[in-house]
């Protein structure tokens, strides 16, 4: 019986099974760093939105800032927040060994799960966080039908 060589058992060099391998292995030794219950903010400031059936509410942290560097908007499901944090300037003697805060203008959009009623929102700013609660619109709230039986 003359089956060709991919059928008789023979290995056949495949160039990609060491790579493979090589991957497999670095990602079981690099989940032990890597953390899938948080991952560090890619965009400033850092959110978290969470929603019921009446309000969506989110949590902005906006550290250094006062109340009236911060400027929001919103227009249907987008809310804006816009802002600038100022920079700490070096007198003289003085030099940075480290500079990991960032500084200057900010905006950011948020797509929120539903349209806002936007004459009923409020916001609170309390220890750098910044609390906006966006209560839903009367006409997008689900509405119940009642069904009639004859």
């Amino acid at each position: 019986m003359n089956l060709p060589f991919f059928e008789r058992g023979v290995n056949v060099w495949d160039p990609w099974r060491d790579f493979r391998r090589f991957r497999n292995e670095m990602d079981q030794l690099l989940k032990h760093y890597s953390s899938e219950r948080y991952e560090a903010p890619t965009e400033f400031p850092a959110v978290n939105i969470l929603s019921n059936d009446e309000n969506a509410i989110v949590t902005a942290e906006l550290p250094g800032l006062a109340a009236d560097d911060i400027e929001l908007s919103i227009q249907a499901d987008q809310l804006t927040m816009r802002g600038k944090r100022g920079s700490h300037e070096c007198v003289e003697g003085e030099v940075y060994h480290r500079r990991e805060r960032g500084f200057g203008e900010f905006i950011r959009t948020i797509g929120l799960p539903f349209v806002i009623a936007a004459d009923k929102i409020e916001a609170m700013y309390k220890n750098g966080i910044l609390t906006i609660t966006l209560p839903r619109a009367e006409a997008d709230k689900p509405k119940q039908i009642s069904i009639k039986a004859k």
